[in-house]
């Protein structure tokens, strides 16, 4: 199993460490360091400002959001950025929620998986430097009638397949995630859960395309504190929780509520998000159970975490994504170097 990093979101009080910690990474052999946007700083800038201070580390969008761009663009930055890196570069997507799509792009939150399964059409034949064209319900190119032709890209990507990341949450999502990427994106997961919740999905996604687990990467992201009190470890991430199980989308559309419902937690999560909307984010924060934020994260010693990596890795996670918690770099640091410490300690490392 290998590891990478999330730097999260630019702009979260954290950026004068964030290259320190990937340069960290990168000399530790961690396999690929991921950046997310949402509605503030975009994935590529941030992704390619790392790989201009990195050596070997890969850079991945986790993600770049649909709505966000139009396909051939996403095509043209992942050849810019695989070009850029040497070859480095990793191609996460995502539908992003209904907020941020109809809110902050103008683009409606309809028909999801059709969307995604067009945009991954368009981008991979794009980036195969194909001339473009594409006759489907969401993209017609060239626009018919006008005077648009097909074209090809002009860059030349450093490989000729460049991986392509979805992240995924419920069971539809990831059965298409199976059948048409090369890896999934999975948050909050659970190693006791994961067969039901993601890789029975995943697989069957890969059957309906005739393909089998072998070289589909599954990459969770998972938060890692390091100390001796786990139950104080864990009290530090009921917000982080509280604010995707309780208020990441609408009442009727949190993919992350309905996730932690089918791990078994259905009157925990309505309670907290009937907390978070009404405005209590505290009580919200109280009501998550602890057994659900030491499920999805790693904390305590290293011979702890450790065997926890081995849970993920007998689970079918082939690329573990930690979060390094702290106040400060050295903290964040030494998390990165204990998580090194773990998977050896677990017989995990290469």
């Amino acid at each position: 199993m290998r590891l990478g990093i999330n730097l999260g979101y630019w702009g979260a009080g954290m950026d004068g460490d964030n290259l320190a910690v990937a340069q960290e990474a990168d000399r530790l052999g961690y396999d690929v360091c991921w950046a997310a946007e949402a509605y503030g700083s975009d994935a590529p800038t941030v992704l390619a400002w790392v790989a201009a201070q990195t050596e070997s580390i890969d850079v991945g969008s986790a993600i770049m959001q649909i709505p966000a761009r139009q396909p051939a663009m996403t095509a043209m930055t992942a050849a810019t950025l695989d070009t850029l890196s040497g070859g480095r570069f990793r191609l996460g997507l995502g539908v992003s929620g209904p907020q941020v799509s109809e809110g902050w792009y103008g683009v409606r939150f309809d028909k999801p998986l059709a969307r995604t399964r067009e945009y991954v059409e368009i981008v991979r034949r794009a980036m195969s430097r194909e001339r473009l064209t594409h006759e489907g319900a969401h993209w017609t190119l060239p626009l018919p009638g006008g005077p648009g032709k097909p074209l090809k890209l002009t860059v030349h990507p450093q490989r000729e397949h460049i991986p392509l990341y979805i992240a995924a949450i419920g069971p539809k999502n990831l059965e298409q995630t199976g059948e048409i990427a090369d890896g999934a994106l999975l948050i909050f997961p659970s190693a006791a859960h994961l067969e039901e919740t993601a890789l029975r999905h995943l697989r069957a996604g890969r059957e309906k395309a005739g393909l089998t687990m072998d070289g589909f990467d599954v990459c969770p992201t998972v938060p890692l504190a390091v100390g001796d009190d786990v139950n104080a470890l864990a009290d530090t991430f009921r917000p982080y929780t509280a604010l995707y199980v309780g208020g990441m989308g609408s009442r009727e559309q949190n993919f992350y509520n309905r996730l932690a419902r089918r791990m078994g937690y259905e009157k925990e999560a309505a309670e907290i998000q009937d907390r978070y909307l009404s405005g209590d984010k505290a009580g919200a924060a109280a009501a998550v159970p602890h057994r659900l934020i030491d499920d999805t994260t790693l904390l305590g010693s290293v011979e702890r975490i450790a065997d926890r990596m081995s849970a993920y890795a007998e689970a079918g996670v082939t690329t573990l994504t930690l979060a390094p918690a702290g106040f400060t770099l050295e903290e964040r640091i030494a998390a990165l170097r204990a998580g090194t410490e773990a998977l050896e300690h677990a017989g995990l490392a290469d």
